[in-house]
C-alpha cells in the first residue's frame, strides 16, 4: 500500500488500566502506548516507523469500547439505536529518523436508525460485533442501520485514510523509496 516493506506487531495493552473520561484524550493514550509498548518490544532494533491507533464509541462522555460478550453488545446497540453517536479515532506514529511520536485525533459523527430487537438480534447473530468498539462494524451489516454519517467515512471503519495519508505526508514518509 505504501511502497514500503512493513510488518504487524500487534501491541499488548491493558485498555482497563486507562482511566481518562474523555474519549479523546483516551483513544490518543491508548494510542501511544501502542507505540511505546513496541518501542519497548524492539530495543535494540528500532524500526523507522511505527504506527498505531485506537478507536472508541462516545454518546456524550460515555465510552463504549469493545463488547465483552453478547448480552454486551445487546445493551450497547440498544443505547446507539436511534441516536447519534461519536467514532473518535487517534493515530499515533513514530518517526524514527526525528525520534518522535506525532499523535492526532479524528471524530465523525454517525446517527443510527431505530433498531427492533429482531434487528438487534439478528445483527448479533452475524458475530460482526466481536473485537470492534460499539459492538458493529460500518463495512459489514451494520450499515443497514445507519441513517448518516458527518465526517470521514473510513474513521468509522478504524482507519481515517485521508488524515492517515496527511500525517505520512506531514511527517516525511518515504513515498515510492
Amino acid at each position: 500500500m505504501l511502497g514500503l516493506p512493513f510488518s504487524v506487531m500487534p501491541a499488548r495493552i491493558d485498555e482497563s488500566l486507562c482511566k481518562q473520561k474523555d474519549p479523546k484524550e483516551l483513544t490518543s493514550e491508548l494510542a501511544v502506548k501502542k507505540i511505546e509498548n513496541v518501542l519497548e518490544e524492539m530495543r535494540n532494533r528500532l524500526p523507522w516507523w511505527i504506527f498505531g491507533a485506537d478507536t472508541v464509541i462516545a454518546i456524550e462522555d460515555k465510552i463504549f469500547g469493545k463488547a465483552q460478550n453478547r448480552e454486551n453488545a445487546a445493551g450497547m446497540l440498544r443505547e446507539l439505536s436511534d441516536r447519534r453517536h461519536h467514532v473518535i479515532t487517534s493515530m499515533a506514529l513514530y518517526n524514527g529518523r526525528e525520534k518522535k511520536i506525532d499523535c492526532r485525533t479524528v471524530s465523525c459523527a454517525v446517527v443510527f436508525d431505530p433498531m427492533t430487537e429482531t434487528e438487534i438480534n439478528w445483527y448479533l447473530n452475524t458475530n460482526e460485533w466481536q473485537g470492534v468498539a460499539g459492538a458493529y462494524r460500518i463495512q459489514g451489516l451494520a450499515s443497514c442501520f445507519i441513517n448518516r454519517i458527518e465526517g470521514t467515512s473510513s474513521a468509522v471503519a478504524g482507519l481515517p485514510l485521508r488524515e492517515f495519508y496527511v500525517m505520512l505526508r506531514d511527517n516525511g514518509y518515504p513515498y515510492g523509496a
